[in-house]
C-alpha cells in the first residue's frame, strides 16, 4: 500500500454482448483458471435461458436480481479490550454488489443440476423472485447485524 496517494478504483469494462458493466463483473466471478470466453459462454447461456423462461430482457432480471441480494448492513469483527465484537456497519454500494456476485456464483456453484449455465440461471430469476439461497444469505447477514446492534458504537 501506497502512503503518498491512494489507489485509483479501476471499473470493469462492458461486456461486448449486452454492453454491461454487471454482466463483465459476472464474468470476473465465475471466471476459473483465466478462461474468460467459457465464462462468458456460461453467462449468455445463463441470460439466455432467463429470456426463454420469463420472457422478458435477462438485463432487467439480473439487475433485480442483484438488486435483491445486496445486503445494506454487515457485520464486521473490531478487537476492544481483548474481547472480539460483531459492528454492523453498512455496506456501500459497490461492496454490496460485489457482495451479491459473489453469492450468486457461490450458491449456483452449490445448486445441484447438468450445467453451469442452468444453476445460474436458477439462481437469478430465483433472485429476482426472492427466493434462494443468496437471498437467504442477506437475511441472515442482516439478522446478524440486527442481533449485534448493540455494539454499533464501536464503529469505525
Amino acid at each position: 500500500m501506497s502512503r503518498r496517494n491512494t489507489a485509483k478504483k479501476r471499473f470493469a469494462s462492458p461486456d461486448p454482448l449486452y454492453k454491461s458493466r454487471l454482466v463483465s463483473m459476472l464474468t470476473v466471478r465465475i471466471l476459473k483458471s483465466g478462461k474468460k470466453t467459457l465464462a462468458q459462454r456460461i453467462i449468455y447461456q445463463a441470460l439466455d435461458i432467463v429470456k426463454e423462461r420469463t420472457e422478458t430482457d435477462p438485463l432487467n432480471v439480473l439487475e433485480k436480481a442483484i438488486r435483491n441480494i445486496t445486503p445494506l448492513v454487515e457485520v464486521k469483527a473490531r478487537r476492544v479490550g481483548g474481547s472480539t465484537y460483531q459492528v454492523p456497519i453498512e455496506v456501500r454500494a459497490y461492496r454490496g454488489t460485489n457482495l451479491a456476485l459473489r453469492w450468486i456464483t457461490r450458491f449456483s456453484r452449490e445448486r445441484s443440476g447438468k450445467s453451469m449455465s442452468m444453476k445460474l440461471a436458477n439462481e437469478i430469476m430465483d433472485a429476482a423472485n426472492e427466493t434462494g439461497n443468496s437471498i437467504r444469505k442477506r437475511e441472515e447477514t442482516h439478522r446478524m447485524a440486527e442481533a449485534n446492534k448493540a455494539f454499533a458504537h464501536y464503529r469505525y
